[in-house]
């Protein structure tokens, strides 16, 4: 027991004497969350805290993309569920009477043949979206956490923290990327997230598909510690709060997304 409450204190000497590398705060970030980013608060935020984190996510989501899309069991999968959903699209202009039956299928063995036929015609703009989309919404998502806890949460700190406090935590969604792509090749199938909508096969374009998509322990996982990140970086000691407010507005958010990408067409991206 003696033993025990010296490692204790050797710990929280380290974590309260020493500034940490980017490697301990990584460590940290997995094992004692509270505590690494309550010692990251008392020194000024550092762009490597973020920036790294983020390039790491941008280049192994990018790597997962190729080789999933690459990989010739896991494209043909890919390309009949996406085939299967284009031709019920089809089928309900058809029924419109807005083309005839040979009109659509003519659409329908065209764009068959071109994702059969596109490779880097189609891997490369969708590479160059993911960068830019991710990139900017990061961004603006930190801006908005920023103000959420300025002007709602009341507490006290800067972008810079904001951008640490969110970008940080990337690491978990780099682990969750990492395992995506081991499933998808044991599966022979694309992985998009670990939730129980993947593994029942469920459709998340239906309620009950998008509501199951939610539960996702990576998910989870990583806005429970951007919720932790913020209160210690905004030198808050409520943190359940900060983990409640943070997990609200992902629901939140994600239910206003599915319910607009569904009354609103040109919206359907957000599916």
């Amino acid at each position: 027991m003696g033993e025990l409450n010296n490692n204790q204190l050797n710990e929280d000497e380290f974590f309260e004497d020493n500034e940490l590398s980017h490697t301990n705060k990584i460590v940290g970030l997995f094992s004692e969350p509270s505590k690494t980013f309550r010692k990251i608060a008392q020194t000024p935020s550092k762009i490597i805290d973020w920036l790294v984190p983020l390039l790491v996510f941008i280049i192994v989501s990018s790597i997962s993309i190729i080789v999933m899309q690459t990989n010739p069991q896991i494209k043909y999968s890919s390309m009949e569920k996406q085939t299967v959903a284009i031709e019920k699209k089809l089928d309900v202009i058809v029924e419109s009477g807005q083309i005839t039956r040979e009109q659509a299928d003519i659409q329908l063995e065209m764009i068959r043949k071109r994702m059969e036929d596109g490779g880097l015609t189609i891997l490369i703009p969708q590479i160059i979206g993911f960068v830019f989309f991710t990139s900017i919404s990061f961004f603006i998502i930190s801006g908005f956490f920023l103000l959420i806890s300025k002007f709602v949460l009341k507490s006290d700190g800067q972008y810079g923290d904001s951008l640490v406090a969110y970008g940080l935590p990337f690491y978990i969604l780099v682990l969750q990327v990492i395992l995506q792509l081991v499933i998808a090749m044991l599966m022979s199938k694309m992985i998009t997230d670990l939730s129980v909508t993947t593994f029942l096969d469920l459709d998340k374009t239906k309620f009950i598909g998008f509501l199951l998509s939610k539960l996702d322990l990576f998910s989870i996982w990583f806005y429970v510690v951007v919720g932790i990140a913020f209160s210690k970086m905004f030198r808050s000691e409520n943190t359940l709060k900060y983990i409640g407010i943070i997990v609200c507005l992902w629901l939140g958010i994600s239910f206003l997304s599915f319910f607009l990408s569904n009354e609103i067409p040109f919206l359907s991206f957000l599916k």
